[in-house]
């Protein structure tokens, strides 16, 4: 077995009650055989196109070579930058690939300018884009594509030699880009974007720059046999059991990597599992922990019952340093992938959720389009400390005359089961003390804290925090870019996006009735110092 999973006591006896019942229900084999009424005869419509990841490892053998010469050929034309456009999913699963591969893939997942422009400047003249969208109607990635076709015509470089497209067949974007006369590759319509990292969006990327993807696929297909089986021993059924059968249920599923060679896996894993079993009430919610997280040294003080452990190790036999109700899984890359995947809809099962339902268009995302089309203003703050401007919620910001009151204020809110969730609308790279943020916000709330940037997260944590059980408190954080870019062919600039969607966002969570402040920071640097001052 590629693959170690071990568990404590206490998850150890909801593998034992709930294993001999998926057993029974030989939910391996149904599984396999794209059964779409195990998650009941309600859900099979949707379950019924969405299993063909199943078989996606046989399924993506004959890329490889493709992937190969296309490589090849790039490495020919010089080019040796490759650049993926995507969101969640269609992102996050390449950029681990890559990470874990020590190969350089840049992945700006943002409409933030800042971080756009940067990548727009970064060695374009030896770079190839890869566009993935499922949809091929990300708003996101449709920008970042039309942002890089006007930077490769301006700088005198043909676009039809850098840019490659992978999508569903058939979308708006397929067409396009065979219009343009770039190289398209076709994924499984029957694979949604969370389940594809052992799909063409996955490996078309990955492989381009520079991971062993043949590898990939190696050790998948060492696990796969053990998942296909019907037994007590199958990981899968011990995975998806630790995680969802508890009782009473751990709902608070946090992932601490821990020296394992997966790097950027416990990104992957939380998009996953929200989108799959997070996304309504009675789900789980994933967020990623830094090892030496205050919600660990401090469980038992801060009274945390519903937060469950997730440490990725790289020899889980070895690993001593565990706590009661830690789950330790260690194992190859492609071991994990397919690993979690079955899981997923393992988990499903056992709570009774539908892994493979996905909304027509979040609220926030109808809000987003609705301010970018029609252009708006924003509310004026409710109050300014140390040059922050605070808004929010009426009852939050209406009583508060300082930062400090505010924060207070916001986390009052906050039940015995709650969690607090920090959205920040900013360039990921340039701000990596907002995880002492985290940190001192979990120390001052005494409850798991979730960090997610902005709009990455809305394709992953947030569909929870939309659509799942009405447990949190949000904290925006948004800041005034030095650089703007038009999008060309739209009526806005990446700066104007970029607000639209933490506005929509912020629209969404007033308009459910949830607890929300906002804070602008005009001069980042200097107020995240008064911002860190606030938390005490």
């Amino acid at each position: 077995m590629s693959v170690t999973i071990r568990r404590s006591r206490d998850t150890e006896s909801a593998v034992r009650r709930a294993v001999p019942l998926l057993v029974a229900d030989r939910v391996a084999t149904r599984l396999c055989a794209q059964d779409a009424t195990l998650w009941g005869a309600a859900t099979g419509a949707t379950a019924r196109i969405s299993l063909g990841w199943t078989p996606a490892v046989a399924a993506a053998r004959p890329l490889i070579p493709e992937i190969l010469a296309l490589r090849d050929e790039l490495a020919a034309a010089g080019i040796s930058h490759i650049v993926l456009g995507g969101m969640g999913g269609s992102a996050l699963a390449s950029e681990m690939i890559a990470r874990t591969a020590g190969v350089e893939l840049t992945v700006p997942d943002t409409t933030d300018p800042d971080r756009v422009h940067a990548a727009l400047h970064d060695r374009l003249s030896s770079t190839a884009l890869v566009i993935c969208s499922k949809s091929g109607e990300t708003i996101e990635t449709d920008s970042q594509l039309r942002a890089y076709e006007k930077a490769f015509v301006d700088a005198g470089i043909d676009p039809r030699g850098r840019i490659i497209v992978v999508t569903d067949p058939g979308t708006p974007l397929e067409g396009s880009a065979r219009r343009a006369g770039y190289r398209v590759f076709l994924t499984d319509p029957r694979v949604s974007g969370r389940y594809s990292a052992l799909t063409a969006i996955g490996l078309v990327p990955a492989g381009l720059a520079g991971a062993d993807i043949q590898q990939l696929l190696d050790e998948a297909e060492a696990i796969t046999p053990d998942l296909a089986v019907d037994a007590i021993e199958n990981p899968g059924f011990i995975l998806g059991a630790a995680i969802a059968a508890t009782n009473p249920l751990r709902d608070k599923l946090g992932f601490i990597v821990t020296g394992t060679r997966a790097v950027g896996f416990d990104l992957w894993a939380e998009q996953l599992i929200t989108e799959s079993i997070g996304k309504r009430a009675g789900g789980l919610f994933p967020f990623t922990l830094a090892p030496n997280a205050p919600e660990l040294d401090a469980r038992e003080a801060m009274h945390l019952p519903d937060l469950q452990i997730v440490r990725l190790v790289d020899d889980a036999d070895c690993y001593e340093d565990s706590r009661p109700g830690d789950i330790i899984v260690s194992g190859s890359l492609g071991g994990l992938v397919l690993l979690w995947e079955y899981a997923s809809v393992v988990a499903g099962r056992i709570l009774g959720i539908n892994p493979f339902a996905q909304p027509d268009i979040d609220a926030s995302d109808m809000a987003t389009r609705a301010l970018v089309q029609v252009g708006s203003q924003p509310v004026p703050p409710a109050l300014t400390s140390e040059r922050i401007e605070v808004r929010g919620s009426a009852d939050i910001v209406n009583d508060s005359h300082t930062l400090k009151e505010a924060v207070d204020s916001l986390l009052s809110f906050l039940g015995d089961d709650g969690y607090v969730a920090v959205q920040v609308y900013a360039d990921r790279l340039a701000f990596p003390q907002l995880e002492d943020l985290r940190d001192s916000l979990a120390t001052k709330a005494r409850r798991p804290v979730t960090l997610g940037w902005g709009p990455r997260f809305l394709h992953s944590t947030g569909l929870y925090q939309e659509g799942g059980s009405a447990k949190g408190v949000f904290l925006q954080i948004t800041t005034t870019g030095s650089t703007d870019l038009f999008i060309p062919g739209r009526p806005f600039t990446f700066e104007q996006l970029l607000a639209a969607q933490a506005a929509g966002d912020t629209q969404d969570l007033l308009d459910q009735g949830l607890p929300v402040i906002t804070l602008t920071l005009p001069t980042p640097e200097t107020n995240l110092t008064h911002l860190m001052a606030a938390l005490g």
